[in-house]
């Protein structure tokens, strides 16, 4: 099991990739929108959100409107940052239960295209 920090690292290199996507595909495919993470073997849910100019970086407290994320992820901590590191498919894990997606089918849709 990785740490909160490990995870709170793999995320920051998540953002990290979001910002080498081209403009142009990020703005064919990227609608804003909020995003949660919740890693389940730790408990801790990170908050970030989407939007044309890539993926804000995430923290821990959830955004002070008190609205729910329009796109939640709930992941284990290793398969995290096996995903964020190109170590395992989005759409394998998926299908092996290993990440669960609560999202619009559109924005499963886009996110398929960005990851």
């Amino acid at each position: 099991m990785a740490s909160v920090e490990e995870c709170r690292a793999a995320l920051a290199r998540l953002v990290d990739q979001f910002d080498e996507i081209d403009e142009a595909d990020r703005a064919k495919h990227v609608v804003e929108r909020t995003v949660s993470c919740r890693v389940s073997d730790l408990d801790v849910t990170f908050y970030g959100r989407l939007t044309h100019g890539g993926l804000d970086p995430f923290a821990e407290m959830p955004p002070p409107d008190g609205k729910p994320a329009d796109v939640k992820l709930t992941i284990a901590s290793d398969d995290l940052i096996a995903l964020v590191d190109g170590e395992l498919d989005l759409a394998r894990a998926l299908l092996g239960g290993r990440v669960k997606v609560d999202a619009s089918f559109g924005d499963l849709l886009r996110l398929r295209r960005l990851i």
